[in-house]
């Protein structure tokens, strides 16, 4: 798998990544800002970017932002926060076309680049405060955004897995914050922090599209100049994988109204992104529960009919494997006796090698289809911020490749089953 090489240099605190590529049809600028998940600023985080996508200096309100992105030929602006490992993750990302293509000769690009420099670094409102409509009205938004979880089961499951699994960790934070934290939020506070933000945070600008390195630089030094009064930052990783000796998982169940049962569990992988068994990790969750084709899916979903879905993912910078399965409420024990008999199985070997070769061609058209997209490209790039380990992306589907069977039962028996969450419906609870 041969690529375009990113090329990257630092503009103050900033560390550009641009990848001149004739691929995409679309000019890509994305914005990674990391800093680490604690309980004093998740809330405060999950609401920033929010606030700075409602308006500029230039463009204060919503409405003349999105009439100017318009102007600049349809261009799209969106924001975003997630996490992972222990890294809270901010983002913002824009498109916009490719300008060869237009008649314009205004480079529709740096028109681009100078709005998105705005919105981080010239948002709405005074050199104290944000202006307070947009603070008040995005914290509305984020109270409705956590009620919402509750009724999202699926979503609710993981949250409270997460929650009980890693309960003194960064790591049970809840993305989006917490509730009882927004009273105490307003304009001037959350300006504090955004400055706090700019001083701290790990920023990572991605530039992906038919450009030049050399034309970026000098763009990124014009508009992204206000930044080079802050100091530059050592790249950190701060994510802990748990030693894990514990010789009795934790059982919790929770009842509500429900018509379908969530059964989440959570596992240790003892590995990371950073680890040289990181390919055979991902290749045992392929086998275990990625795909399906996998055991999870095959034998628990479609022979013992016993889940309506049935999956598990990596948390590839904790460590973590989880199981995500939605049975009926009086099916618990029949289906955690199923999937910690598929789980015996991978620690025993017992899977072929086809299982392996089919896992392996799917997990090599997924990654494939995922670089053919502009972000999945990015987010592939980024796990070597996010890391110490820096793993080439035309390395991949060689170290795939690699990977044998043995390689896949010993990272098995690194696995460890840590906590079984299950959430299941009242009406049906005296049925087990």
């Amino acid at each position: 798998m041969k690529e375009n090489a990113l090329k990257t240099f630092s503009v103050g605190p900033l560390n550009v990544h641009v990848l001149p590529s004739t691929t995409y049809k679309t000019n890509t600028i994305l914005l990674h800002m990391r800093s680490p998940l604690t309980q004093e600023t998740v809330t405060k985080r999950a609401l920033l970017p929010y606030v700075l996508q409602n308006g500029t200096k230039d463009y204060p309100s919503r409405q003349e932002l999105r009439q100017y992105l318009d102007e600049l030929y349809g261009a799209t602006l969106n924001v975003d926060v997630t996490k992972k490992g222990e890294h809270h993750i901010m983002t913002l990302r824009m498109e916009v076309a490719n300008e060869k293509f237009l008649s314009d000769r205004r480079s529709l690009l740096e028109r681009a680049l100078e709005l998105f420099s705005s919105v981080l670094l010239s948002p709405k409102g005074t050199d104290r405060a944000f202006d307070s409509s947009i603070v008040e009205g995005e914290k509305r938004t984020l109270k409705q955004k956590l009620a919402s979880v509750y009724d999202d089961k699926m979503r609710y499951a993981n949250k409270r897995l997460t929650e009980e699994m890693c309960e003194n960790e960064p790591f049970g934070l809840f993305v989006l914050g917490n509730e009882e934290d927004l009273p105490s939020i307003n304009e001037t506070t959350l300006y504090e922090y955004y400055k706090e933000v700019l001083a701290k945070d790990q920023f990572d600008l991605y530039i992906i599209g038919d450009v030049n390195d050399n034309e970026m630089k000098k763009l990124i030094e014009k508009h992204f100049d206000l930044l080079s009064s802050f100091p530059k930052r050592e790249s950190s990783s701060t994510t802990t994988i748990q030693e894990y000796f514990k010789k009795d998982h934790r059982e919790i169940v929770e009842e509500q109204d429900v018509q379908q049962g969530k059964l989440h569990i959570g596992y240790r992988t003892q590995l990371t992104y950073g680890d040289d068994d990181y390919f055979a990790l991902q290749l045992f969750n392929g086998v275990f529960g990625g795909f399906s084709h996998s055991k999870l899916f095959i034998n628990v979903r479609e022979k013992a009919s016993l889940a309506y879905y049935a999956a598990s993912r990596v948390e590839s910078h904790k460590g973590l494997l989880i199981v995500m399965s939605g049975i009926e409420s009086n099916k618990y024990n029949e289906a955690t006796k199923i999937i910690f008999e598929q789980m015996d199985d991978m620690k025993a070997g017992k899977f072929t090698e086809e299982d392996l070769e089919q896992t392996k061609a799917v997990l090599k058209n997924q990654l494939l289809e995922t670089m053919d997209v502009p972000r999945g490209r990015i987010e592939l790039e980024y796990h070597n911020q996010l890391s110490t380990k820096n793993r080439p992306l035309d390395h991949w589907i060689e170290e795939l490749d690699k990977i044998k069977k043995e390689d896949i039962v010993r990272v098995a028996n690194k696995i460890q089953l840590d906590t079984v969450y299950f959430l299941k419906g009242k009406e049906e609870s005296s049925n087990e």
